[in-house]
């Protein structure tokens, strides 16, 4: 067995075990760790000094995934869910068909086929309230991608707008930690940098949220529409704290 290829399942274990919830028992997690004690001991010695050294840390979100395992088995299961979800402004109800489970910084994300938007949408499993029903769906009715492998590969290359964000040193430095605008990361000799990337619909709203408390240090060249989202959520900002002034001065008089 390659040196490289032994220690390679021990450390996928310890990225795993940084998650606040996983979609498996933790039976799995401990065959990888006894797979550890069947390594040569110089194999050992070494992972353990690696271990002391290297960490693949995850980020702890306080967030909770109940429903993980359930969404997981009906992935797995290649059923469709009917869900109580609970978006940023609303909850509602509606069927998906899941393609998969991916982690990312610390979160669960499930794209799925969405029976009610008749397209494949992104919904992060902590906030899945509930699965009000879950059945077989007919097979080849709906354009779902095989595994979740070919949905991201598809994900990188078919994307809706072209995005460029200008930053300075501060931005590039900001950027440099969120893996998604990392991707298209440039960065100038002369200080500074751009985000030169494709992206989809559905993550323009996150973009925006990300990069509003960047202020000064980030300037959306484009597409239009994240411009819009941006000055909707600086103008939405304004007006609150005009109205929160206008509160605190009612009670200073």
């Amino acid at each position: 067995m390659n040196f490289l290829y032994q220690k390679e399942p021990f450390f996928a274990c310890q990225a795993l075990q940084y998650h606040r919830d996983l979609p498996f028992e933790q039976e799995t997690i401990s065959v990888l760790k006894k797979f550890l004690n069947c390594l040569p001991l110089d194999i050992q010695n070494s992972i353990t000094q690696i271990q002391n050294k290297v960490v693949f840390w995850i980020p702890d979100r306080h967030c909770d995934s109940p429903l993980l395992k359930s969404m997981f088995l009906v992935a797995i299961n290649r059923h469709a869910a009917t869900i109580r979800y609970s978006s940023t402004y609303s909850e509602s109800t509606r069927t998906i068909i899941p393609i998969g489970l991916y982690a990312m910084n610390g979160l669960w994300y499930c794209p799925a086929y969405c029976t009610t938007a008749n397209q494949i949408r992104v919904f992060r499993v902590d906030r899945i309230k509930e699965i009000i029903e879950e059945k077989p769906y007919p097979k080849g009715k709906y354009p779902i991608p095989a595994s979740i492998q070919e949905y991201l590969e598809k994900t990188e290359v078919k994307n809706d707008y072209h995005m460029k964000i200008q930053l300075t040193d501060i931005g590039v430095k900001r950027c440099e930690s969120e893996c998604l605008l990392a991707s298209g990361l440039k960065t100038f000799s002369t200080g500074g940098g751009i985000i030169d990337m494709e992206i989809n619909r559905a993550a323009l709203e996150w973009v925006a949220d990300y990069i509003l408390p960047f202020g000064n240090n980030a300037t959306v060249l484009e597409p239009v529409e994240l411009i819009k989202i941006m000055q909707q959520k600086i103008h939405e900002l304004h007006q609150h704290y005009c109205k929160s002034n206008g509160t605190n001065n009612q009670i200073a008089n």
